[in-house]
């Protein structure tokens, strides 16, 4: 049996993608989400999932940002993005950010399923006109941005708490009502940790956090 989350905002599309699920007897829905944060609180709670399929465009955290975290997390839970975006910037940031897969929305329920077999054997599910974006960006890449850093990352308590609760996905006013602390002291705080981190935003700070063993 392959269990299956999905982070999906649209309402409509979401019980699209499960119709064609249900169709297939060794594919089981575990869950729905409406947004990458939310999905990630939802793998906190039941981490019994074999793959993810990730829609892009979603509010509050979208689909690469949380397939960055997720892959830091938990690598072993397998990521194909479904989407309606077949341009190279999502293509890229898709398979950098650690995409094992990459289907367009409209899909069809046999290579949809096809497809997550392949990407649970080890391969990497594309659509022919993703695949063909994927070897001219091979062949071509986008400038990345990266930056690799080996320094002692000092935090206080009050600090890695913080950057423990955004890793789970949490907005400020989540943080500040679970550490019982105003929405302004978390966010001097999440400037501070940045700060010291050397960073510039969450997906930087958690797999930095990951790295250094600062996130358990």
């Amino acid at each position: 049996m392959i269990r299956v989350a999905v982070a999906e905002d649209n309402i409509f599309l979401a019980k699209a993608i499960t119709e064609k699920i249900e169709l297939f007897e060794d594919l089981k829905l575990k869950y729905i989400a409406e947004n990458g944060a939310e999905l990630i609180g939802m793998l906190a709670e039941d981490l019994n999932v074999d793959i993810i399929l990730m829609d892009i465009q979603m509010p509050q955290m979208d689909g690469i940002e949380a397939t960055q975290i997720i892959r830091a997390k938990y690598p072993q839970i397998k990521i194909v993005m479904l989407t309606v975006f077949n341009d190279d910037e999502n293509v890229y940031n898709a398979i950098k950010a650690g995409a094992n897969g990459y289907l367009l929305k409209d899909t069809d329920p046999e290579t949809l399923h096809k497809g997550l077999v392949e990407v649970l054997k080890g391969g990497a599910s594309m659509n022919p006109s993703i695949a063909l974006k994927a070897l001219n960006l091979l062949r071509n890449p986008l400038q990345a941005n990266t930056k690799v850093e080996e320094e002692e990352i000092k935090l206080t308590n009050r600090e890695q708490e913080v950057l423990g609760q955004i890793a789970k996905g949490l907005n400020h006013h989540q943080i500040a009502e679970n550490l019982v602390i105003s929405s302004s002291t978390v966010r001097k705080h999440i400037e501070n940790v940045y700060k010291k981190m050397q960073v510039h935003n969450k997906v930087e700070a958690i797999q930095k956090g990951l790295k250094n063993k600062l996130i358990s």
